[in-house]
């Protein structure tokens, strides 16, 4: 070997990770993969499964894995549902999220799915997460991640009556299935409100009441016992945070937005907020990344000081059915 080709070796062995990353990321892959940060999380991967048609899990996702990838150390891969024919991101396609093998070496999954109708293939990956006891976070319309499933699988659509799976997933695993909207959809967003008997949790801090706020609305919710609820709902007269709460039985009682359980001694943590726009709150920002923390049992690195600062550009579509932006490629997510 030439004097110049050791050289050139030793020069480029501090990039090398970085280099096969960015290679990784130059193929057309059905996925984007968040990696080569230091912090707290490195060395743990998150896998976040985008797909729903209304709520813009395919920007959420994607600004959620920037922030835990980059101001906190940890191997994010964000998946989407992509219409096979064109390589595209398509949240209208509810059958067909690619690269849902991740989860084999996933230390937490956040979903954020509605309605998917998985092949089994495809399905199973996300049973055996399920089956090994790993935590995980759920979005929004989590609480009906899967819809339409037959056979062995279809304890998990929303609303099973399997008789000891009733509810399905979102019921058994994340606490509460769909019910309903309990804000006016569109006109009525959700200001947090913290739940003081649970003010000194590790997924309050750096949190008071008003920081998490969303324009998504407030859902109807009652989490299945045991649940530890965090956040409250105030139903708010208008789509500004500053908006005064309405008035009567929609705020009296409130509805729980935010909840921990546990399932086969797996940390579970739900929220109904989260869509994409929700997440120009940065409270609504850091309960999200406090919760990844507290998941993984790293509760004692959890400070009012971590960052939840936007990564890049983040200018997020408002929830709309058919709202996605067209014609976009995981590939043209990275990092720049």
């Amino acid at each position: 070997m030439t004097k110049f080709r050791v050289f050139l070796l030793v020069s480029l062995s501090p990039l090398l990770p970085f280099l096969a990353a960015a290679s990784a990321q130059d193929k057309d892959l059905p996925y984007v993969v968040y990696d080569g940060f230091d912090g707290p999380g490195k060395g743990k991967h998150i896998v976040l499964v985008s797909g729903d048609e209304e709520y813009r899990s395919e920007e959420a996702l994607p600004q959620l894995g920037k922030i835990l990838a980059k101001h906190h150390g940890f191997k994010c891969t964000v998946l989407f549902a992509i219409d096979p024919k064109t390589g595209e991101i398509n949240p209208n396609v509810n059958n067909n999220i690619p690269n849902l093998e991740s989860l084999k070496t996933a230390d937490l999954m956040i979903i954020a799915t509605r309605f998917r109708n998985l092949p089994e293939a495809q399905m199973q990956h996300i049973v055996d997460y399920l089956d090994a006891g790993k935590p995980i976070i759920g979005m929004r319309t989590a609480t009906h991640a899967f819809n339409g499933m037959k056979g062995k699988f279809a304890k998990y659509n929303n609303g099973s009556g399997d008789k000891d799976y009733k509810g399905g997933f979102g019921r058994q695993v994340l606490g509460e299935q769909w019910i309903s909207h309990h804000g006016q959809h569109g006109k009525e967003s959700c200001r947090g409100i913290l739940n003081q008997a649970e003010e000194k949790h590790p997924i309050l801090r750096g949190l008071k009441d008003g920081d998490v706020w969303g324009p998504t609305d407030v859902y109807g919710a009652n989490p299945l016992k045991p649940s530890t609820i965090l956040v409250y709902g105030q139903v708010l007269t208008g789509m500004k945070f500053d908006n005064p709460p309405v008035k009567g039985k929609k705020n009296d009682p409130m509805m729980p937005v935010a909840w921990t359980r546990e399932v086969n001694k797996a940390r579970i943590f739900t929220t109904t907020m989260g869509s994409a726009d929700d997440l120009i709150a940065a409270g609504t920002r850091r309960m999200l990344v406090n919760a990844a923390f507290w998941a993984l049992g790293m509760d004692d690195r959890i400070t009012p000081s971590l960052s939840v600062d936007v990564v890049g550009d983040f200018m997020p579509s408002r929830f709309a059915f058919n709202g996605y932006r067209k014609g976009v490629r995981p590939s043209q997510l990275t990092i720049k």
